[in-house]
């Protein structure tokens, strides 16, 4: 364990990689969930917590040779993998690049083929974390992350994930969100070469990763299926781990013979 990465839990290897603008506590409500059946690594993805910076110019290449010593520091060979948003697309190339190193894939909040409005969008996201006031900046983010009944609930944790955009290094936060407000390239082209088994979940009222993106990427990969949490936002794992977690104990258990929740 270091600052920037925990490994808890026993049984089969299992990564998890955040999100843009965030860093491996993300997981601090799913992973106790999973740590009975798996042995669960998290770690600040370059440029966010405590690890690297990063500049302009850095490339999903970048994070796939991160994601490589991670493993090899760890001693595995293969793991099972978790991509939320960013970290869906580290992800995915990731499965691409390194097939035999992937066992199974989850992909959450997962952006696929935005339509030119949603890439618009998300360019003008860009542009405005570039000049706006962080605060006001990270208060949008959040309030389309979150449910209004889960900010009513916990704004405690809605309010910790705020920190934690408000705490970015800013130079390496551009860098980060522009390889992930450009990077739908990247899973279009490498989905069909994805052959693991695959999971792909978002919420119901995802505006960044919407339900038609999750059902599309679904098709897109060879071995995969779909699950769309009614009633959920962007953040899935913090506002249900429960519901993720039952769905990844099913998809990434049913091999060894236990039944799918999915």
């Amino acid at each position: 364990m270091s600052a920037h990465s925990r490994r808890t839990g026993r049984g089969e290897p299992l990564v998890l990689l955040h999100g843009v603008g965030l860093d491996h506590t993300l997981w601090d409500d799913l992973a106790p969930l999973l740590e009975p059946d798996f042995e669960v690594l998290r770690y600040d993805m370059l440029g966010h917590g405590h690890a690297p910076a990063i500049a302009d110019g850095v490339t999903v290449q970048d994070f796939i040779a991160q994601l490589d010593a991670e493993l090899d520091r760890a001693g595995w060979q293969s793991a099972n993998l978790v991509g939320y948003s960013m970290g869906g697309l580290i992800a995915g190339a990731y499965a691409a690049a390194r097939p035999q190193r992937v066992t199974r894939l989850a992909l959450l909040s997962t952006v696929f083929r935005r339509s030119p409005d949603e890439a618009r969008a998300v360019l003008a996201r860009l542009d405005a974390a570039a000049t706006q006031d962080p605060e006001a900046a990270a208060q949008v983010s959040l309030q389309r992350w979150f449910t209004p009944a889960f900010q009513a609930a916990r704004p405690e944790r809605v309010a910790s994930i705020g920190q934690r955009l408000l705490h970015n290094d800013r130079a390496s936060f551009l860098a980060a969100y522009r390889v992930f407000a450009q990077g739908d390239p990247l899973l279009a082209q490498a989905a069909p070469g994805i052959a693991c088994p695959a999971l792909v979940m978002t919420g119901e009222q995802d505006v960044g990763s919407t339900p038609r993106m999750t059902l599309e990427l679904a098709e897109a990969l060879p071995h995969a299926r779909a699950h769309v949490a009614p009633g959920q936002r962007h953040m899935l794992p913090v506002e249900e781990p429960a519901i993720v977690a039952a769905a990844l104990r099913g998809f990434f258990l049913e091999a060894a013979g236990a039944p799918s929740l999915v």
